[in-house]
């Protein structure tokens, strides 16, 4: 493999991409709202998602392809914090419904806007086409390794 070649590799191309990311997403919500990186993406999941539909932790663990121990880690800290309250569902007491606090909600616009403004720096400057194209092939290579 030459140089060009590992340069041009997939996996660490978007293996940087993703540290990038996660820093700009970080750096933001921090300032803003105490939040890391995938708290705030969590955080936006569960604000959009309790409008529609109950949210439990394996909504989460789907959404994000994350385990269980991992969700479970992320969704203790938000209630710790007082962004969450984790209550019995109505439908079986078995499974904890996930609900937004008050606090969540006075900082739901940061929370939505921070990620906006992120999407939006990533697109700059790609045409629409070739941005689809793009994200085609990113679900393509998901699946592929699935």
């Amino acid at each position: 493999m030459n140089m060009k070649s590992h340069q041009e590799d997939a996996g660490r191309l978007i293996n940087i991409l993703s540290h990038q990311l996660k820093r700009k997403i970080t750096l933001s919500s921090e300032k803003r709202c105490g939040l890391t990186n995938m708290q705030n993406r969590v955080l936006h999941f569960i604000l959009l998602r309790a409008l529609e539909a109950p949210v439990y932790q394996k909504d989460i663990e789907k959404e994000f392809d994350i385990r269980k121990s991992t969700a479970t880690e992320i969704l203790k800290l938000m209630e710790k914090n007082g962004f969450i309250c984790r209550e019995c569902s109505k439908e079986d007491a078995r499974m904890k419904e996930i609900i937004p606090t008050e606090k969540s909600l006075t900082i739901q616009k940061e929370v939505v806007e921070n990620i906006r403004s992120v999407e939006t720096k990533l697109r700059e400057g790609i045409p629409s086409e070739d941005y689809q194209t793009c994200i085609g092939v990113l679900k393509k290579m998901i699946e592929n390794l699935v």
